[in-house]
């Protein structure tokens, strides 16, 4: 029979053990799913770049209002993302695909749209951080399928200073006040220009009602369409209005913000930035989908599920047994063995003329009968030896007989047991 071993570890340990496992797992899995890969700080003109192209100060700033910022890896989440949706595609970004995403948008939430400007590479000094970068030339986007009424240009070196930003009594400055991209287009609300006069931001002119930026823009407040379920798309020509270079300075930094907060018109909604565009896009397989709604609510039930499961178990079962000895020793065991081994061989008859044999020889060695006599005259002098000792039951020598004649294995038992009183009695 086997014995209950000692377990080296308490029953709360191995639960926290199989806790932690699991939560590992599933962490493992969402990861796996999100694709999530780190910040994304490559020194890119993204969310994720901290270099003075990037917009991770706007996020941060944003972040600290208390707002809800979140950073997109799905392409396909952001057609129905609610909120704003804040997008800056590099220069070759697919003009079409960014319609398409703004279309698909216009009835979740507002769309800001960036367009780049800066050429930008790593910079190589010891001092420099991971992400840093110099600015080494300007290049205005040919986005073909998207806004192809609007013209986009940029100013040289050589260009006349383009005056800082104006928005009404608000004035503020650019990093460089010369190489500044404009648009221009039918169909465009300017929301701010340069001390010139050339538009820098604007939304665009469609049958939208959006009063928040009127107000911003300083413009009629009942200018617009009469379509309150559409949403605008604002678009800035120039990135240094949202950068972390322009956000150096503090003029530049409020008006951002307060250029967010007019699109998005609701401090509930989040603010979506996207980064598909900018290479860091995650697929969506069935990994993303087991963590999305509404196939969440399925896999919390699993999980649940499985602790159930595992909690039931340890709690049914108590400690590992201990596995007993395959072969006992000793000459009980070797005799088990042996009629195991012939009961299985289906032989258990021929063990009957042996066994009564055998039951013989030790009631005439009890007995103290001469050796070398006949094997029935030595059965004649026991049956003699009962009759003396008026033992009850058959004779010694029909016993023996009946049991040499058994063949069934309940008969050669029952026989057996008759010459084993016989042998009790005499000895």
């Amino acid at each position: 029979m086997s014995n209950a071993a000692p377990t080296p570890f308490s029953r709360g340990t191995l639960t926290g053990m199989l806790l932690v496992g699991a939560l590992a797992f599933v962490a493992l899995l969402w990861f796996l799913g999100n694709g999530t890969g780190g910040n994304g700080n490559n020194g890119g003109a993204h969310v994720g770049g901290q270099g003075l192209n990037g917009f991770a100060g706007l996020a941060r700033m944003l972040e600290a209002e208390g707002l809800d910022v979140q950073r997109q890896r799905n392409r396909r989440a952001l057609e129905n993302a609610p909120g704003l949706l804040i997008l800056t595609p590099p220069v070759d970004a697919d003009g079409k695909e960014i319609a398409r995403i703004v279309d698909a948008h216009r009835y979740w939430g507002p769309t800001i749209v960036v367009t780049p400007k800066w050429l930008a590479m790593g910079v190589n000094a010891k001092a420099a951080k991971r992400g840093w970068v110099q600015m080494v030339g300007t290049q205005a986007p040919e986005w073909k399928g998207f806004a192809d009424n609007v013209t986009v240009e940029i100013g040289n070196e050589d260009s006349p200073p383009a005056g800082g930003w104006k928005l009404g009594d608000r004035r503020g400055k650019f990093p460089d006040d010369r190489q500044i991209e404009t648009g221009s287009g039918k169909g465009l609300v300017p929301l701010l220009t340069t001390g010139s006069g050339k538009t820098l931001a604007a939304f665009l002119d469609d049958d939208g009602y959006y009063p928040a930026l009127n107000n911003f823009a300083g413009i009629d407040p009942g200018y617009g369409g009469d379509d309150e379920d559409l949403y605008p798309v604002v678009l800035v020509f120039e990135p240094d209005l949202l950068d972390n270079w322009g956000l150096a300075d503090r003029n530049t930094a409020m008006l951002a913000r307060d250029l967010v907060l007019a699109t998005a018109d609701d401090r509930s909604q989040p603010i979506v930035f996207d980064m598909t565009f900018n290479g860091f896009g995650a697929s969506r397989n069935l990994l993303t989908l087991a963590f999305e709604p509404p196939f969440l609510a399925a896999t919390i039930c699993l999980l649940l599920a499985a602790l159930a499961i595992a909690w039931r178990a340890l709690n049914r079962f108590g400690p590992a047994l201990v596995q007993g000895q395959e072969i006992a020793f000793g000459k009980a065991a070797l005799v088990a063995n042996a009629a195991g081994l012939i009961r299985r061989a289906g032989r258990v008859h021929l063990a009957a003329a042996p066994y009564a044999d055998a039951t013989r020889e030790r009631i005439a060695l009890a007995l103290g009968l001469p050796k070398g006599l006949d094997p029935q005259e030595t059965e004649h002098l026991i049956d003699a030896a009962q009759l003396r000792r008026a033992i009850a039951g058959p004779p010694f020598s029909q016993a023996a007989r009946h049991l040499r004649d058994a063949r069934k294995p309940h008969e050669l038992t029952k026989r057996a047991q008759v010459l084993q009183q016989i042998e009790r009695h005499l000895k």
